[in-house]
Order: structure tokens, then C-alpha cells, then sequence
């Protein structure tokens, strides 16, 4: 029987979605959905401790979001564009893959301009090619030292908060919209379950013996693309860079051999570590690009257990949620979520599946 995209979809009222983060990370809300009974529990996020022992193991994705929102002008017109930053193609040659807005007025040999917040000059590219209606590859015309251009980018750049956080993006969300543990630089969308801990969060969890396992997935916009096919046997995802290394593997597979509880820390998380599963069903390293979609039924082979936050509705990650706890028990907890206040998407409240 195939899965349908319809039936991932639930009532949903924009009252739910998290504008801001929670004052402390660790404060967030979090629901614990105990998948095989059915079980519901309303903590804290730091409650977290009372469910992970000695030698549990918790899998994070250490990427790192860099400010890939750019506003600029376009050339004569002085016309206000938006430039977000996909990836980089080429580091040498200052080659992106961008996404432009208006795309209408931004062609094939265009210049655009990037001012700092004095309208000084810091930046110009040009448009070199046409990708997808709204794609574009932009080359930088820069001849500073790699250095010089990179804090320039990061100068220039806006943190690139989702559309439905309807305000600008603010100096706290440079911090927030990033976890504490973040170290690779490349994605241009935070993976939020990560978010809830806090240093102090971490260091109980250590002091409790609990292992942790660091992987990388550069979450591209292609995580939060929406589907259009129904039969979801069908549907592509964007490809991602990951990278899941020894270390890692030998932490995740000891825990696993022990039988311990390994919860992989976001649904980016379990896509790097679902990539990268040997043919005796254990973790294997592994480097590259993933476009794995996960979707009813699947069989996991790591994680006996998730923490991810609340998705909008026909989303691959509430399908990816859905495929570890059953649709059933995701759709009674999203409903339960509702009607006892929690918040939603990027800054909203957690969920612990175990």
C-alpha cells in the first residue's frame, strides 16, 4: 500500500508558530511520546536528564548556519534585491548558487551590489548564469585574501531566519538560531531540535556519564521544501553534504552493541546516521551528499530514539517523525500539542520520542 501525502496533513492555526526562542534554551516545553504504549508526558526540556542513563548515547549535528540572507541593489536602477546563499560551487572562482527576490527584474550579466549598514560598498557579484526560476549562480568579483572576503559575507549577512518568523532577523538570533555545540560552517537553516541545550544542560548530561556522538548534515532549503506528489514513493529530495566519522561510529555502535538507548538529536541527525548503516546494521563512516527520504514504513537501524520539534504539516520532517512513532501516535500528539499550548517550528517546544 502506498503512503499518501495527504495523510500527513492536520489543522493547524498560525497562532502556534514560536516568533522568538525561549528566554533559556533548556526552558523550553518538552513533550515525551512513548511510542510503544502510547504514553504522554509533559516536561520541561531539562527534564531530559531523568531519561538518559550512563553510556546512553545522543547523536548531534554540528553544523554551523552562516548569515546567508544578503540584501543589495541591482545596477542603474538601484532596485532593492534579496540574495540568499544556497552553496558555494567553486572557492576559488567565488561561484554560489543563490535563490533572488524579485527574480523577474535579476538577468544573466547583471551586477548586484552589497552595502554595509554606512551604504558603503563591501560586495558586488554578478549574475553568471540561470538556474530555476528563482535560482541564479552569482560570482563575487573580490580580489581580497579568502579571509578579507569571508568576514565580509559574514558582515553583510542576515541570519537566515524561516519566512513564517515574520519579523527581521535580530542580534539575538545570531546565538539562538544556532547550537552551542556548532563547528562546521555550511548550512543555511539551523537543525532546530539541537536548540534546547544549553551548556549547563551538557554538562549534566556528561556529569550522568551519557555519551555524545557528533555527525554533520548541512541543512539546505531543500529540508523544508514542500512536497507535491502524493504517492511520496515519488518524491526527490535536494541533496545534503554529511559527514559521519569514526569517532562517532565507534561511540554509537559500543552503545548499541550494550543496548543502550541512542537518540539521534533532530531529524537531520537521523538522516546522517540512517545514510551510513552497514550491511550488518550497525553505524559505518561515511562523507558525501545524502538524498535520503524517510517516510512510512521504514525500518530504522541506529536510533531507538528522537527529539525533534513540532513541523508543519505534509513536511518531510513530520513524515520522517511520523515513520519513527507511527502516524497514529504523531497525529494524536500534534493534537494533544495544540490544545495544551505548546509552540511550534524553528523556536518552538520539543518532542522526545522514545
Amino acid at each position: 500500500m502506498r503512503t499518501k501525502l495527504s495523510q500527513f496533513v492536520y489543522d493547524f492555526d498560525d497562532k502556534y508558530i514560536a516568533q522568538y526562542p525561549t528566554p533559556t534554551r533548556h526552558d523550553s516545553r518538552l513533550m515525551v511520546l512513548h511510542k510503544d504504549t502510547g504514553k504522554i508526558e509533559h516536561k520541561t526540556f531539562k527534564d531530559i536528564l531523568d531519561y538518559f542513563e550512563q553510556d546512553d548515547v545522543l547523536i548531534f549535528n554540528n553544523t554551523k548556519v552562516f548569515p546567508a540572507r544578503l540584501y543589495g541593489r541591482k545596477e542603474k536602477t538601484g532596485a532593492q534585491i534579496e540574495v540568499f546563499l544556497l552553496r558555494e560551487l567553486n572557492a576559488d572562482q567565488r561561484l554560489w548558487d543563490v535563490l533572488v527576490d524579485p527574480a523577474r527584474k535579476i538577468r544573466v550579466g547583471n551586477k548586484l551590489y552589497f552595502l554595509d549598514k554606512d551604504e558603503e560598498e563591501r560586495l558586488v557579484a554578478e549574475v553568471v548564469d540561470n538556474t530555476t526560476s528563482r535560482g541564479r549562480t552569482i560570482r563575487f568579483l573580490f580580489d581580497g585574501e579568502e579571509e578579507e572576503f569571508r568576514a565580509n559575507l559574514t558582515k553583510l549577512g542576515n541570519t537566515p531566519l524561516p519566512k513564517y518568523i515574520e519579523r527581521d532577523s535580530a542580534d539575538l538570533d545570531r546565538s539562538r538560531y544556532q547550537t552551542i555545540y556548532a563547528k562546521e560552517l555550511g548550512a543555511v537553516a539551523a537543525p532546530t531540535a539541537g536548540l534546547h541545550f544549553s551548556e549547563e544542560l551538557m554538562k549534566r548530561l556528561e556529569l550522568k556519564s551519557v555519551n555524545f556522538a557528533e555527525v554533520t548534515l548541512h541543512v539546505g532549503l531543500g529540508t523544508f521544501r514542500s512536497i507535491d506528489v502524493e504517492d511520496l514513493s515519488k518524491h526527490k529530495m535536494d541533496a545534503e553534504y554529511f559527514k559521519v566519522g569514526q569517532e562517532a561510529v565507534d561511540i554509537v555502535n559500543k552503545g548499541k552493541k550494550n543496548n543502550k538507548r541512542i537518540c539521534a538529536v533532530g531529524t537531520t541527525s537521523m538522516r546522517a546516521i540512517e545514510t551510513c548503516v552497514s550491511a550488518e546494521g550497525v553505524l559505518k563512516t561515511g562523507e558525501g551528499w545524502t538524498n535520503l527520504f524517510i517516510f512510512p514504513p521504514h525500518e530504522f537501524s541506529i536510533a531507538n530514539a528522537m527529539i525533534t520539534n513540532f513541523h508543519l504539516p505534509k513536511s518531510s520532517l513530520l513524515i520522517m517523525a511520523s515513520a519513527f512513532a507511527s502516524r497514529e501516535l504523531i497525529k494524536e500528539a500534534y493534537q494533544v500539542a495544540m490544545k495544551e499550548g505548546y509552540r511550534f517550528f524553528s523556536y518552538g517546544d520539543a518532542m522526545l520520542i522514545i
